[in-house]
């Protein structure tokens, strides 16, 4: 990852305008998707707990972006997620996974609504069908951070996801949030997983439209 070129200033001279030709590993993950049978285990005072879920999430292509030399491309998502027969939100999460072709590294970044964002990244092949990334607190790039409550009561200090393109078309996700939580010793994993079915097509990118 630190093997920058000199000129850090110049863009590449040719960018394929058309984001979904160059997603890489993410080309399967694009466009609007459902899981209904979702699993949740969550941290109680009592111990875990597991809680179904349903889920929501729309991942659209974005322009191709630049970091002078460096070229990304990419998806916006935004995941809604209720318990079964209720219309309260249980999780909403908003973010985008990103591919750069030139070193074969997938990122995923993600906002809750509860005061925290991480960045997480991993390396995965072109055509790969399964791969993982990961971000710890301590790492200064692929991070955590938490407001400060989260962070005295519920720390996380390791967050991992792990991607699964089936050839049906569907894919799935397991997540393993590693907590700190006030008062145990031991560390808890909060864990999810989820398998989603595409509902629609995704939406081309502004610039190739």
């Amino acid at each position: 990852m630190g093997n920058f070129p000199k000129d850090i200033y110049t863009e590449p001279r040719e960018i394929d305008v058309h984001t979904l030709r160059n997603l890489g590993p993410l080309a399967a993950m694009a466009g609007i998707w459902e899981g209904q049978r979702g699993l949740d285990v969550k941290p109680k005072a009592e111990g875990p707990k597991k809680q179904a879920y349903m889920e929501h999430i729309e991942l659209q292509p974005i322009d191709p972006q630049t970091n002078g030399p460096q070229l990304l491309y990419g998806l916006r998502y935004h995941t809604h997620v209720t318990k079964p027969e209720q219309v309260k939100t249980y999780h909403d999460q908003v973010g985008y996974w990103l591919w750069e072709p030139a070193t074969s590294t997938v990122l995923h970044t993600l906002t809750i609504p509860r005061g925290m964002v991480v960045m997480a990244h991993g390396q995965a092949a072109p055509d790969a069908k399964t791969f993982e990334l990961v971000a710890t607190h301590v790492d200064p790039h692929f991070g955590i951070r938490s407001a400060p409550f989260l962070d005295h009561a519920f720390k996380t200090v390791e967050f991992r996801i792990k991607v699964t393109i089936h050839d049906n078309g569907t894919w799935g996700y397991e997540e393993d949030t590693v907590l700190k939580i006030q008062g145990q010793d031991e560390l808890f994993h909060h864990t999810d997983r989820n398998l989603l079915q595409r509902v629609a097509a995704p939406t081309p990118n502004p610039l190739a439209r």
